[in-house]
């Protein structure tokens, strides 16, 4: 099944890439219900965030923002799979075309905008969903919601999401909300995670906690992490995911689409958030669990993120490129690392 990725991979990439992913999905589901997907977890277990997780390699959020899909992607051998970026209210997100294909450079130029079914459909999906593996949820603002009032759209996507999630990501990275990555500020950071922290507590109970985790930019500097890192020691955070997708097109502006507005994936992003992973490790020094996304196309590359101290890896756009067999490739990669 896996290998036949290959020969399919032309006929998706002649699609504009929205719709190729879309019809990839659709796919995946039909083969799940055929019982065409049956991969075992590859790698050996791992602790993260307090949970004991089957493989070191888990789905990065975006790729099913609204948990439609999660039993056919947690059977290609995924340890986790984080849903979202879902918000309180449904919204559409950005005008197409808003996903772009840059196959000489592996990447992906996103301008999503949080499109998705809202936070109260993901539930529903999440309640009936027989995969076994953890779930994450990442959550966000609505567009429309004032920057000054997005505790609360943080709040009732915590409040929401809190009984079928296995963790909660805060995500203030992306560059397609306005304003959205001010809240990564040493002046706004810490009010904002201590806010949700205490929300979080007052859920958890019965011997149930859920770890509450935020997802940060590529495009900081060595002061803004560390900015950062003091503020999730204050208020508490479980772990970091660095990182998200970049604004920075220096790699890839003389590419067709390279000049697009959005967020870039893919191998340009990595340096950037090998580097962030780097100043997080020593900044938080062991005291806070760190996972790994951003540019992670082979399992060599996971591998050493694992080394520069990840207890785990999230793919996205290395899917796109190398297809489900990279799963087992880097749950094994990470096994040995």
């Amino acid at each position: 099944m896996f290998d036949a990725y290959r020969l399919l991979r032309p006929l998706l990439f002649a699609l504009p890439a929205e719709t190729a992913h879309g019809a990839t999905l659709a796919g995946l589901d039909a083969a799940h219900r055929l019982g065409l997907l049956r991969a075992r977890p590859a790698g050996r277990p791992v602790r993260c965030l307090g949970l004991e997780l089957a493989n070191g390699v888990g789905l990065a959020a975006g790729l099913d923002k609204n948990a439609d899909h999660v039993d056919a992607l947690g059977a290609l051998g995924f340890g986790s799979i984080e849903v979202g970026t879902v918000t309180p209210r449904p919204q559409p997100g950005s005008p197409r075309p808003r996903l772009f294909r840059l196959p000489p450079a592996e990447a992906l130029i996103n301008r999503m905008g949080f499109n998705n079914k809202g936070v109260d459909h993901l539930v529903r999906q999440l309640e009936r969903r027989r995969y076994t593996g953890h779930v994450g949820v990442n959550i966000g603002r609505n567009a429309d919601t004032p920057p000054e009032q997005a505790v609360e759209d943080y709040r009732t996507g915590l409040k929401r999401a809190h009984g079928v999630a296995d963790w909660i990501t805060v995500n203030i990275s992306s560059p397609n909300t306005t304003g959205l990555r001010d809240l990564q500020g040493a002046d706004r950071i810490g009010r904002l995670l201590g806010e949700l922290r205490e929300t979080a507590e007052g859920l958890d109970g019965a011997g149930r906690r859920v770890p509450l985790v935020v997802k940060i930019a590529p495009d900081l500097d060595r002061d803004e992490v560390a900015a950062i890192a003091t503020g999730v020691r204050e208020a508490g955070i479980d772990g970091v995911i660095a990182t998200n997708t970049t604004i920075d097109r220096t790699s890839v502006r003389n590419l067709p689409h390279g000049e697009e507005s959005g967020g870039l994936s893919g191998a340009p992003v990595a340096p950037a958030a090998r580097q962030v992973l780097a100043w997080l490790a020593e900044e938080l020094d062991g005291g806070v669990d760190l996972i790994a996304a951003g540019g992670i196309l082979d399992g060599e590359e996971a591998a050493d993120r694992i080394t520069a101290g990840a207890c785990l890896v999230q793919l996205y756009t290395g899917l796109i490129y190398r297809g489900p067999g990279l799963v087992r490739e880097v749950a094994e990669a990470v096994a040995r690392a």
